[in-house]
């Protein structure tokens, strides 16, 4: 076996055949991805045959409804999404009457984007969805080991993305 990082109890690599390897049960990113990867799988199934939109445009949504009348690049600095990809959205949702936006200026990135009533209600419906969903995947999980973490995956984001 590989000798464990000093600043770890468990190991991220292991040996195969005399070869350090990942050992993706106790490495962090592959672990965080094949929980994201799988929740995007699931809650995106669902939100596209209930409302024809992806997780994107829950995303967007959600975040919309957090902060009323921010521009796009507010919501890529908060949900860390590309600005194409957020354009996107944003341009489906508008077409569907789901959100609105101010021009103050010629300059389309100062655009200030809200949901609509259409869009709010679209929000709720979502919303439970996601909540409950979100129910699932924790089940089993003690609440104090949920705000740890919590913390942890505050933290790592903090680490990676100041």
């Amino acid at each position: 076996m590989t000798d464990t990082p000093k600043d770890r109890i468990s190991n991220p690599t292991k040996l195969r055949s005399g070869v350090k390897i990942l050992d993706i049960d106790h490495y962090a990113p592959f672990l965080l991805n094949a929980v994201s990867n799988a929740w995007q799988r699931k809650t995106s199934a669902m939100y596209r045959k209930e409302f024809d939109l992806g997780i994107v445009e829950w995303r967007v949504i959600a975040m919309l409804n957090i902060e009323p009348e921010i521009t796009a690049h507010r919501i890529c600095e908060v949900i860390r999404l590309d600005k194409a990809a957020v354009s996107r959205s944003l341009k489906l949702l508008n077409q569907r009457g789901l959100v609105g936006f101010e021009a103050l200026t010629s300059d389309p990135r100062k655009r200030r984007w809200w949901l609509t009533e259409s869009g709010r209600a679209i929000h709720a419906e979502i919303m439970e969805i996601a909540l409950r969903s979100e129910g699932e995947m924790l089940a089993g999980v003690p609440p104090e080991d949920l705000e740890v973490f919590l913390a942890v995956i505050r933290r790592m984001l903090t680490n990676i993305d100041p």
